[in-house]
């Protein structure tokens, strides 16, 4: 009974502190430490045989309180560089570019952002000037097409009693050289009586010249001379019939034939247009 009690008292006194990381080795250093560590002589009756202990390297051992004995094995490989690393906020050295920037940056983008703004301004409204006057000067008229906005035609050649028509402006002109009669029997119409009233006067600028279109006023067509009821044309289209003076007398045309602007010129020339 006091051998066992001295037994007990004995592993009591006798412990071991071991230090290692929580590797598969530590552990297994642990074990064999707890396994061949020879008991203490002071609480033992007889002097046991035991194995030396394995030859550890790295291993540090120290009784710094009696029979207690502290371990401490370094730490693994995976365990130096878990505690070597470091974020990369500490290892990362970002140079400083303070003394490269500008003083007056702020100033300095506006006034170029106001540069900009002005320099596209400025080119657009010249483009834009430019591509109007273009297109103003595409619609305006060809010499070609002003040369054809007036027509002179000489009277001399157009005998008395006899019609010419002439194309101007893409349409055709009815010049008549009418005979005293034809000129009486025109100032005889009572106006009252006309769908659209027009003395003779006002239609003839000189008593034996008639200058007027040859297009039908109902749908466009080309009446023809020297025919109809009255005397003066006839408009095979819808059956439009215009006295001497070109005035509408009967049918479905409901104005005159037009006058153009014309003017006489000297030598029997007259100009249209």
């Amino acid at each position: 009974m006091a051998s066992l009690a001295t037994k007990l008292a004995a592993a009591s006194v006798n412990r071991t502190f071991i230090t290692l990381p929580a590797t598969a080795a530590g552990i297994r250093t642990v074990l064999n430490r707890s396994a061949h560590y020879p008991s203490d002589d002071h609480h033992g009756h007889g002097h046991h045989e035991t194995s030396a202990a394995p030859s550890l390297s790295g291993l540090k051992t120290s009784r710094p309180n009696g029979n207690r004995t502290f371990v401490t094995a370094p730490a693994g490989l995976s365990q130096q560089k878990r505690f070597n690393h470091s974020s990369s906020r500490e290892t990362t050295n970002i140079p400083d570019f303070s003394k490269y920037k500008s003083g007056s940056g702020d100033y300095s983008n506006r006034g170029f952002s106001y540069f900009m703004v002005g320099t596209t301004g400025a080119l657009t409204f010249v483009g834009a000037k430019t591509t109007v006057a273009d297109f103003l000067a595409n619609m305006s008229a060809s010499a070609d097409v002003l040369a054809l906005a007036k027509v002179e035609v000489d009277l001399s050649t157009i005998p008395e009693g006899r019609n010419v028509t002439i194309k101007w402006r893409g349409k055709p002109v009815f010049i008549r050289h009418r005979t005293p009669d034809e000129i009486d029997e025109a100032n005889s119409v009572n106006i009252t009586e006309l769908r659209d009233p027009q003395t003779d006067s006002e239609r003839a600028q000189k008593p034996e010249w008639l200058v007027m279109l040859g297009v039908c006023t109902h749908l466009g067509c080309v009446p023809i001379g020297e025919a109809g009821d009255y005397g003066g044309w006839y408009c095979p289209c819808h059956g439009s019939h215009y006295d001497i003076s070109g005035r509408i007398r009967k049918g479905p045309a409901p104005l005159n034939l037009e006058i153009p602007a014309y003017s006489f010129e000297e030598g029997d020339k007259v100009v249209i247009g």
